[in-house]
């Protein structure tokens, strides 16, 4: 002991009941702890500047790395009762298997015959449709007819008003040449008139002009007349031919009119035809969901529905199913402070429950029973407990999980991030630093 003091207390003191004081008092033996201290002092110094891995470290568990691997819930897409089980809790269902069969309990599907009656009543309005069709294809041919027949009527009455005209010309023609002789006769029988009044001309001779002269004038009253008429018949050639275009438009018409009622019938029909075909498609294909088959190869875990004659809902969950075969992940929860910190590809070391391992987070080159793993996917908005959820896949070039674990077991993930000195990382920590933040291309 160093004696400091004036006041010695070694008098008062047996230095041989304590070992302790014994050992100390010891100059050989002072002086080698002395060196073990600065030795240990020297040790954690060096040990200070030592490179040290920043880490991330957080819970999960494990999961499978696609949506469709993952635990299934099996629904029924139609209501119905339960009326069989093929498979128990435990079983190995192949894809396609039939796991259960419910039957209808809707009262407009009891009909056993639904499927026979509903085809019936199908080919029953197809030939409805088939009449309309022809139907159609009738009034076309009526239609036809009316516009030939029309044709010709007008191309008759046209000939005949072109008749018509042509009469009237020679007609004409002939009433002014009987007008020109009936001229003619006058003057004749007025200069006979003349001369025999001077006595040149005899009686006889006046009295055969005069008959002459009435010849003419009936002659120019026939042509006159004989002209009328054939105007007339111009006129009733004109009135025939317009009669001829109403009558034929007014037929037409109404078979356009019947064979678009025809046509709206046999599209009304047709509509009526797909609607039941439709119906029949979803009658045929309900039937179908009668049996609840296996969607892929698994295991069936948990029956949510049991007994016979149980009455379901639709959507509602029947079972649930895990698929055979699916690439684990890990899936873990990272505080948003180390969110920036995580990329895509990020290394990461795994601790497995139930896994035998010794960590050392900041060198896992001496870590044992930890397995690599890769950051595969991390979400863009944050999670119900207030953290990010980052999905981790295995690391090909590190050693494969063990085949033993199994879907929904608990799991750790360490992520690595950069390699800074111990005194760096003590220094942070008493600080409440964040890691140590390095550039890196962002996912």
């Amino acid at each position: 002991m160093l004696n400091i003091s004036k006041n010695n207390i070694n008098k008062n003191i047996d230095f041989k009941k304590y070992q302790s004081l014994v050992w100390i008092s010891k100059k050989t033996d002072s002086k080698l702890f002395i060196k073990i201290l600065y030795f240990l002092f020297g040790f954690l110094l060096i040990l200070l500047f030592f490179p040290w891995t920043q880490n991330i470290r957080s819970d999960g568990f494990v999961t499978t790395l696609n949506p469709d691997q993952r635990l299934q819930t099996l629904h029924s897409v139609i209501g119905g009762r339960i009326e069989k089980w093929y498979v128990k809790e435990g079983d190995f269902a192949k894809k396609g298997d039939t796991l259960m069969y419910i039957s209808e309990t809707k009262d407009q599907f009891f009909d056993p015959n639904l499927l026979i009656n509903t085809q019936s009543q199908i080919k029953a309005k197809e030939q409805g449709v088939t009449a309309y069709m022809d139907k159609v294809k009738s009034l076309d041919n009526q239609i036809d007819a009316l516009l030939e027949t029309k044709r010709l009527k007008l191309t008759q009455a046209q000939n005949k008003f072109k008749q018509a005209r042509l009469a009237i010309v020679s007609d004409s023609i002939s009433f002014q040449a009987a007008i020109a002789n009936y001229q003619i006769t006058n003057k004749q029988y007025n200069r006979f008139k003349d001369l025999h009044k001077k006595g040149l001309k005899s009686l006889t001779d006046l009295e055969i002009k005069k008959l002459a002269l009435q010849e003419s004038l009936s002659l120019r009253i026939k042509a006159e007349n004989k002209l009328l008429t054939t105007r007339n018949m111009l006129i009733n050639s004109r009135v025939e031919l317009l009669s001829i275009k109403s009558q034929y438009v007014d037929k037409i018409a109404k078979a356009e009119s019947e064979k678009q009622a025809a046509l709206s019938a046999m599209y009304e029909a047709e509509s009526i035809v797909t609607k039941m075909q439709n119906q029949y498609m979803n009658f045929s294909i309900r039937k179908g969901y009668y049996f609840i088959t296996s969607p892929q190869d698994g295991y069936i875990t948990r029956s949510i529905r049991a007994g016979i004659g149980e009455t379901v809902k639709e959507g509602e969950d029947l079972m649930s199913i895990m698929p055979s075969n699916y690439d684990l992940a890990i899936e873990v929860f990272v505080d948003p402070i180390d969110m920036p910190l995580v990329h895509k590809g990020e290394k990461v070391r795994i601790i497995f429950d139930g896994w035998p391992s010794v960590v050392f987070s900041g060198w896992p080159s001496i870590s044992y029973g930890t397995f690599g793993g890769e950051v595969y996917a991390k979400d863009k908005f944050i999670s119900k407990n207030g953290k990010f959820r980052i999905l981790i896949a295995p690391d090909l070039s590190d050693h494969s999980w063990p085949e033993m674990i199994n879907v929904g077991s608990g799991a750790t993930g360490i992520t690595l991030l950069n390699d800074v000195p111990i005194w760096y990382e003590l220094w942070r920590n008493l600080s409440g630093f964040p890691p140590e933040y390095y550039l890196k291309e962002l996912d």
